[in-house]
């Protein structure tokens, strides 16, 4: 089968984008793996499925999976992608869709200047919405990790996120703490890794080592996690620009029971088709 794609990024977070609205396509994880090859095949850190919605109140639905294979919950670059190919290739008009994903409903505000604000929902620090298994409930962990140990947040933004705060960004750190987080006894469904470094209580810089992925350029749920993390630590205010490998993104909370609402860019690199 021919299909066809668009290639699109947000702040370097790559994505693979579909339209099964037009036309009914179907993937395994074989197929998404080899699409997802940077060598072999597309590159992409997330295929994006564009679907018809199960709910006529909503506009679209749409399914997010990892490279790898695996199906994930939420994506917050990918929405802002998914906001900007609906509109561009006329599948709507809207400049608020609503969309349901994995993990439920979704809205999307595409501003005047072209970027996107998601509403992400209300996040959730109960260890079972993510799930997280540690032998006691606390507000900020200490989880070990091989011959050492690590404090971070455990937090739900319709993906699970462990943030840790630190003082300084190295490769070192995340690629040795990142894959044995991912992996941890304590996440039984594995795990978001974010590393955080606090500029000031509105500025942070973060680096993310996304499950089934390994660390992106960025990432909106991670961004999203840290933030909410820091202000329910006391570290952060209500409102923090975020600074990923990839660029930046704007990050607002009111505190508990409030969504938590994601602002940034989408950018189209090409269109293209491949047979599967």
């Amino acid at each position: 089968m021919l299909l066809k794609f668009t290639k699109m990024h947000g702040l370097g977070n790559d994505f693979v984008v579909v339209d099964a609205v037009s036309r009914k396509v179907y993937f395994n994880p074989a197929q998404i793996q080899r699409l997802s090859d940077r060598n072999r095949g597309i590159g992409f850190d997330q295929l994006l499925v564009v679907e018809p919605p199960s709910n006529p109140e909503l506009d679209f639905r749409y399914r997010i999976f990892n490279s790898d294979g695996s199906e994930v919950e939420h994506c917050g670059n990918g929405a802002r992608c998914f906001a900007k190919f609906v509109t561009e290739k006329g599948l709507t008009n809207k400049n608020t869709i609503l969309v349901e994903t994995k993990r439920g409903r979704a809205q999307l505000n595409i501003q005047a200047n072209g970027d996107v604000q998601v509403d992400m929902g209300a996040p959730s620090f109960v260890p079972a919405d993510l799930p997280f298994t540690p032998a006691t409930t606390a507000s900020l962990y200490t989880v070990p990790v091989g011959a050492e140990s690590v404090e971070l947040t455990p937090v739900s933004v319709g993906n699970p996120h462990a943030v840790l705060k630190v003082d300084e960004l190295s490769d070192a750190l995340v690629e040795r703490i990142g894959p044995q987080l991912e992996s941890h006894d304590w996440f039984p469904n594995r795990v978001n890794v974010g590393f955080m470094q606090v500029l000031s209580a509105d500025e942070i810089n973060l680096r993310v080592f996304e499950r089934g992925v390994g660390e992106t350029q960025a990432c909106g749920t991670g961004a999203c996690a840290a933030v909410v993390a820091g202000i329910k630590q006391g570290w952060l205010a209500p409102s923090v620009l975020v600074h990923l490998p990839g660029g930046d993104l704007r990050i607002d909370w009111q505190g508990e029971g409030s969504s938590i609402l994601m602002t940034g860019p989408a950018t189209k690199v090409f269109d293209g088709q491949i047979y599967l």
